[in-house]
């Protein structure tokens, strides 16, 4: 790490004690979300300081690093997607336990890499909540965009969710169900399509 990215570094978390929200850090807390460090700092608060430093690979793998939520959200807003290797996404993701993060993930960089659509299907088949999360995410910004799946692409996202639709938690089946919304927006015959596939669950 050079000496400017831990001035940056160094810069950025003595800010985030500047703009600590306690009420807002403990209802996290009280809601399940468990970080090592959590400031209680607003999303929209932490995408005016992502303007500030602008796109920085760097400074993006030193933030990510840190175990404090505020560095790992603001990691996700500057890091440049052409430079976000599938290799740095996977260690991001091993390094996380954190629906907010994923989903912050997703938002802010997965959704533009060249590889967003492997990696959606790749993740809605993994076992673990948060890869499934993640990638019904990640397929809802896909849909939203209006990027259409080929056949097998439609075959094998319907089939799992509708498992999923079945039997995984209320936080997988909020983001499958949603995920399937997207998908029936991309147009008539695609509403078609999920309304027979999942005419036995109910939901549309």
């Amino acid at each position: 790490m050079t000496d400017d990215i831990k001035e940056k570094l160094k810069e950025i978390k003595q800010s985030f004690r500047l703009m600590m929200n306690g009420p807002a850090s403990q209802s996290m807390r009280n809601k399940g979300l468990a970080y090592k460090l959590n400031w209680g700092v607003p999303v929209t608060a932490l995408k005016v300081k992502a303007r500030d430093y602008g796109k920085d690979y760097d400074l993006a793998i030193a933030l990510y690093k840190e175990d404090v939520r505020e560095c790992k959200i603001l990691a996700t807003m500057i890091m440049p997607p052409e430079r976000m290797l599938r290799e740095v996404t996977d260690v991001w993701m091993e390094q996380n336990d954190s629906q907010e993060i994923v989903e912050q993930m997703v938002l802010n960089v997965l959704q533009y890499v060249d590889y967003a659509p492997a990696l959606a299907y790749e993740w809605i088949a993994n076992d673990r909540q948060l890869y499934k999360i993640g990638g019904y995410h990640l397929l809802s910004r896909i849909f939203m965009r209006g990027d259409t799946p080929d056949e097998r692409g439609i075959n094998e996202y319907l089939d799992q969710a509708d498992s999923d639709l079945q039997d995984a938690d209320s936080a997988v089946k909020h983001a499958a169900y949603n995920s399937v919304l997207r998908f029936c927006d991309l147009g008539d015959d695609y509403e078609t399509i999920a309304t027979k596939a999942l005419a036995h669950l109910g939901i549309l």
